[in-house]
């Protein structure tokens, strides 16, 4: 799951990253929450143009968009049989800018949220889909959805799932409708490495989505989350070992 995000690199860093034709200037933003506007990057006649798009996907055939759920998340495994977002998977694949996003744990009734970023502090980019909707007395508005997967090593005592973040080399696979099919892109939505991000504990301010500044992402207190260590590669006798204890049968667990 993905409900806040934030932007704080400047508007060169992140064109840098992205490689969008577009000058845009705009502010760092630490507390971005579903339904407000969030910038993307798409392909328009095969070039990387930037956009601001409601965020929470709005499917071109709801007719009233005051009775419809808040699509701010795609799951990986939806994204190409859903209504709601296969034709967007088909022909309308984004970016999403990022510096870092939240995350909350669910412990004893109480939720305490936490910082994911990278662990160099770099900007990164959600794979996201957007659409065009257009209302029955010509209102018009674009909107996108974050895509989500299962959570990685390192998120997984936080919450079993969390945002799909690309690697720079598949922006261009992920963008490219026009060649690339959406079963081979959808390839793409896997969770992130495990040493790629870092997190940490936060105060409840985030809770909040009027607050927005940079205490929002300050560690607070000694957290008690500990971090899972990186995963050690089989040796050869315990291979041999489990290939020589396997009966076939499978296993439920």
């Amino acid at each position: 799951m993905c409900g806040r995000y934030a932007i704080t690199s400047s508007p060169e860093a992140l064109r840098a990253l992205l490689a969008y034709l577009d000058l845009p200037n705009f502010p760092p933003r630490w507390n971005i929450a579903p339904t407000q506007p969030v910038p993307i990057v798409r392909l328009d006649d095969g070039r990387r143009r930037f956009a601001l798009v409601r965020w929470g996907l709005i499917p071109s055939w709801v007719k009233d968009p005051k009775g419809f759920s808040v699509l701010f998340n795609a799951r990986a495994d939806a994204v190409l049989d859903k209504p709601a977002f296969r034709n967007a998977a088909r022909r309308r694949r984004c970016l999403f800018p990022a510096d870092g996003f939240y995350e909350w744990r669910e412990e004893g009734g109480r939720k305490r949220p936490y910082f994911v970023r990278r662990r160099d502090g770099k900007p990164f980019a959600f794979a996201g889909l957007w659409e065009p909707w257009m209302g029955p007395n010509g209102e018009e508005m674009e909107t996108a959805t974050i895509i989500t997967t299962q959570a990685n090593r390192l998120l997984r005592p936080i919450h079993e799932r969390m945002p799909v973040i690309l690697a720079p080399e598949a922006f261009e696979l992920w963008l490219d409708t026009a060649n690339v099919e959406a079963a081979t892109a959808a390839a793409l939505l896997m969770p992130a490495p495990d040493d790629l991000l870092e997190v940490y504990e936060i105060s409840t301010e985030v809770n909040r989505a009027a607050n927005d500044s940079a205490r929002l992402i300050e560690p607070v207190g000694t957290s008690d989350y500990v971090e899972p260590e990186p995963a050690k590669p089989a040796s050869k006798r315990a291979d041999k070992a489990e290939s020589e204890s396997d009966t076939g049968q499978g296993s439920l667990f």
